[in-house]
């Protein structure tokens, strides 16, 4: 039996309740929210997939999926919309958010089940492939570095980071446990730089903590040794 988490969004009760037992029926844990206000007070991060209506209240399906996709956190569950809206530019519009796949209402319960399959049996292999690859996001517990789009995230909301702020964490983070020396930081951080005082560090060091909150405290200092981040 399959251990994937769906959830579904949409504001008709009963095509919610007929889609939740149909899909429980094969397997799936799933969750049902009456509108995208509900389903944001979820934690979306434990969701294997995401069955999304586009005609919703205040926040429609589409401004939900840019919310979900602007969050590192979220951006990588597979969405599938399921809608009234038939034209071309609404499919466009959602597949050029990442939608994964565009269901036209009327539908039957055979097509969505297909649709589920074939969408989490493709972003499954595509996790299996990625793992195999280097990593692009550094993570320590709700602190994560996207080390592609070079973005900062404390406990899903982005924080700004300076370059050299930004290397520095990385650098940090990706020497785990141990503690490195003013003399390595500085080979590593600023080699492009001919001159940098040992005041550099401190005062970037201390912009870091600073800014991302309570894990700054993670950042220790062993005087005369150097700094670390520790496990």
């Amino acid at each position: 039996m399959s251990t994937e988490r769906i959830l579904i969004v949409d504001d008709e009760e009963t095509l919610c309740e007929v889609l939740k037992l149909n899909l429980e029926n094969e397997g799936y844990d799933v969750d049902i929210a009456f509108s995208a206000e509900q389903a944001l007070k979820l934690d979306l991060k434990i969701y294997s997939l995401i069955l999304l209506d586009i005609m919703m209240g205040e926040i429609s399906g589409i401004k939900m999926a840019k919310m979900l996709k602007n969050d590192i956190t979220t951006a990588n569950i597979p969405i599938i919309f399921c809608t009234a809206r038939d034209t071309e530019d609404d499919m466009i519009m959602g597949l050029n958010l990442g939608a994964d796949d565009y269901i036209m209402k009327p539908y039957t319960i055979r097509n969505i089940i297909a649709r589920v399959r074939s969408v989490l049996r493709r972003t499954s292999q595509q996790k299996i492939n990625t793992s195999e690859e280097k990593p692009n996001i550094l993570q320590v517990d709700g602190l994560m570095l996207d080390l592609e789009f070079k973005r900062c995230i404390v406990d899903g909301t982005e924080v700004k980071l300076a370059k050299k702020e930004f290397e520095l964490l990385v650098y940090l983070i990706s020497h785990r446990g141990k503690i490195c020396s003013r003399e390595q930081i500085l080979s590593r951080v600023w080699s492009d730089e001919v001159v940098v005082l040992d005041r550099t560090i401190d005062v970037n060091i201390t912009r870091v903590r600073s800014k991302i909150g309570d894990y700054g405290t993670y950042i220790v200092t062993r005087s005369g040794f150097g700094y670390g981040f520790r496990d």
